[in-house]
């Protein structure tokens, strides 16, 4: 696999990933929801893959809710979602929506649905568009 590149908002923050990106979930538990500030978070997970930070990684700030093994990598300039290791370094965890590069795979499953927002169902029967409505 080539090399992944990603960033944040700010472009403070740039990194690339070598390796593999072994699974994808989206997850929709209360915390996944509250991070993103959406129905769900997209993350990629691998236990092989190398992060480099090209630039900014002294911008990094982890918040990781205590007694609990949730966390979260983001810039704390602009507030996006970075790569963080997990599970004592073990476990990479990839933002989908911070990667520059087209992301490799499909998502394996949605997570915690029982958790989902009641207004997360059937969207893809709405109205679509290219940009902003008029």
């Amino acid at each position: 696999m080539d090399k992944l590149t990603g960033s944040c908002l700010c472009g403070g923050i740039r990194y690339e990933i070598d390796g593999s990106l072994e699974s994808f979930y989206l997850c929709h538990c209360h915390r996944c929801r509250k991070d993103t500030g959406s129905a769900h978070a997209a993350n990629l997970f691998s236990t092989t893959a190398t992060l480099n930070w090209l630039i900014g990684e002294g911008q990094i700030t982890t918040y990781t809710i205590p007694s609990t093994r949730h966390s979260r990598s983001f810039c704390r300039v602009c507030g996006s979602a970075v790569p963080g290791a997990q599970m004592d370094g073990k476990l990479l965890v990839v933002p989908a929506g911070s990667l520059d590069s087209e992301v490799p795979i499909k998502p394996d499953a949605h997570l915690f649905i029982s958790e989902k927002a009641n207004w997360d169902s059937h969207l893809e029967g709405g109205p679509a568009f290219d940009t902003l409505p008029s």
